[in-house]
């Protein structure tokens, strides 16, 4: 199948189109998530607008090849990916950390503090510790580094904190 030079170009223009709109709607959704109001809603309407310029060209029906709705699914993809990439890069967040071990002890914990990191620990009714963390994000990979240096079979389980007031956060 022989792609012509029109068709190709409109192609390209529903592929970066999309991809655009794409990325948009996935950082636009996680501003929604965080409660960025007026990023959220500016973002919104730039989104719609591209995809809708888009969406018209793509359902065109003089246009007759497959290679429009596979520009059309690759640019979908490929935005969501870049989304996903934007998003984590440049949205700041908080993250729970909590670390359930046998082995920690109170020197562990003056290591994680020596290390930056506001902890909280409670010993569980079956003998072993529960550490509370309130982290940026961005130290996620440095604690679990830490955490596993002191007990590498310690249970981690990470949440997206919404709301953060008071306390100590590295």
């Amino acid at each position: 199948m022989v792609i012509n030079l029109t068709v190709f170009l409109i192609c390209l223009k529903i592929f970066f189109a999309r991809m655009t709109d794409v990325c948009l709607g996935t950082f636009r959704t996680v501003n929604v998530v965080k409660g960025n109001k007026g990023m959220a809603t500016l973002i919104a309407f730039i989104e719609v607008f591209i995809w809708y310029m888009v969406a018209k060209e793509a359902l065109n029906p003089s246009i007759k090849s497959i290679f429009v709705p596979i520009a059309y699914a690759g640019g979908f993809a490929t935005g969501t990916y870049l989304g996903m990439l934007l998003s984590a890069r440049y949205i700041d967040g908080h993250l729970t950390v909590n670390v359930i071990s046998s082995t920690i002890n109170e020197n562990d914990i003056l290591t994680i503090k020596e290390h930056g990191f506001g902890v909280s620990m409670l010993n569980t009714h079956d003998n072993k510790t529960l550490l509370i963390l309130e982290i940026n994000k961005k130290h996620l990979k440095e604690l679990r580094k830490l955490i596993k240096s002191i007990d590498e079979n310690s249970f981690i389980t990470v949440n997206e904190t919404k709301y953060v007031h008071n306390g100590f956060i590295k």
